[in-house]
């Protein structure tokens, strides 16, 4: 190791034939749309969306390498390990040589725990043996993911969730099909006015005429559409309990999710139940992964559609899970 090499300020280390490492967050917006690289390392890939890691990708000319805990399915499942140039390598505990014999054992133990609830079957699951588990409470997880919008599908209506640093703005389409729900995900970005939103839901196939509904927290977003961009969109009503209430009208029915959706898709597989400290469930969904389920959310409680019973799992391909 070269004692100068590394770079506080920069945060990266220069080795002596000029190549260098740069250390960085996946939220730091201009290190995953500007510089380009030869070699990606993603520690902890399942902690970021799909969308960052995407920035990061299509900027490096070599190899990627991505690590993360299989706690659950996320995208290096569904988009990476699809392609036919990716490679997977399973590493457990046993593979680490300097891992002390302490923490070897109270692992082992969980193999014997295992047997005696769900909680530590999955946790052997993911850690022990390091194959994917399933992430506990799931809300969502009567859908289907189907390769495309079928043609035939009509357009229900859409729903917007609006954000702008933080949080994305996500505008969801709506569709029926043979009596079931099908979503599409039109928009999902940061960082947009209602000028460039207005641009985007034209890019994406609505018109104007379409009804929309959205976040009544943001009266004068949805007044500026209506008024100077002659959407046809309201704020959906909302009240105590609304929350809970639009989940339990999502739960009425089955639902198909396109494939190119994949933020919904990420959504849908963990946004849970919130727990206690001493891990309990509770009855109040987590603050997180919500972006493109509130705007589902909305269109639930404003355009219902009646129960019509469970899929045919031979219709649509293999049921999607958490």
């Amino acid at each position: 190791m070269r004692p100068n090499g590394w770079n506080k300020t920069h945060l990266t280390y220069t080795f002596a034939n000029g190549s260098f490492i740069e250390f960085f967050s996946a939220d730091q917006e201009d290190k995953l749309r500007g510089a380009r690289r030869h070699v990606l390392y993603v520690n902890e890939a399942n902690n970021i969306p799909f969308a960052a890691y995407h920035q990061l990708a299509i900027r490096t000319s070599q190899d990627i390498y991505i690590d993360f805990n299989p706690t659950a399915t996320f995208w290096a499942h569904t988009e990476v390990l699809e392609e036919p140039d990716s490679e997977h390598l399973i590493l457990t505990y046993k593979h680490n040589e300097a891992l002390p014999d302490t923490i070897k054992a109270d692992i082992e133990q969980a193999k014997e725990k295992a047997k005696t609830s769900d909680f530590w079957s999955n946790w052997w699951t993911v850690y022990g043996l390091g194959q994917t588990g399933k992430l506990q409470g799931v809300i969502l997880n009567d859908w289907q993911k189907i390769d495309r919008l079928p043609t035939e599908a009509k357009l229900i209506g859409y729903g917007i969730d609006f954000g702008y640093t933080a949080d994305p703005t996500t505008v969801i389409g709506a569709y029926e099909y043979n009596g079931q729900r099908v979503y599409d995900e039109l928009v999902y970005n940061t960082g947009l006015g209602n000028r460039e939103l207005s641009k985007l839901m034209n890019a994406a196939g609505l018109k104007p005429t379409d009804r929309g509904v959205a976040d009544s927290s943001a009266p004068k977003d949805i007044a500026d559409l209506h008024k100077n961009f002659k959407w046809n969109i309201k704020g959906v009503k909302k009240g105590p309990g609304s929350i809970n209430f639009g989940i339990g009208v999502m739960q009425e029915n089955p639902f198909l999710v396109t494939k190119r959706s994949t933020n919904i898709i990420e959504e849908l597989r963990h946004y849970c139940w919130d727990t206690d400290k001493e891990g309990k469930e509770l009855n109040t969904p987590i603050d997180a992964y919500n972006h493109c389920i509130d705007a589902m959310r909305y269109i639930e409680t404003t355009f219902r559609l009646k129960p019509k019973g469970r899929m045919r799992t031979k219709t649509y391909g293999r049921r999607q899970r958490a």
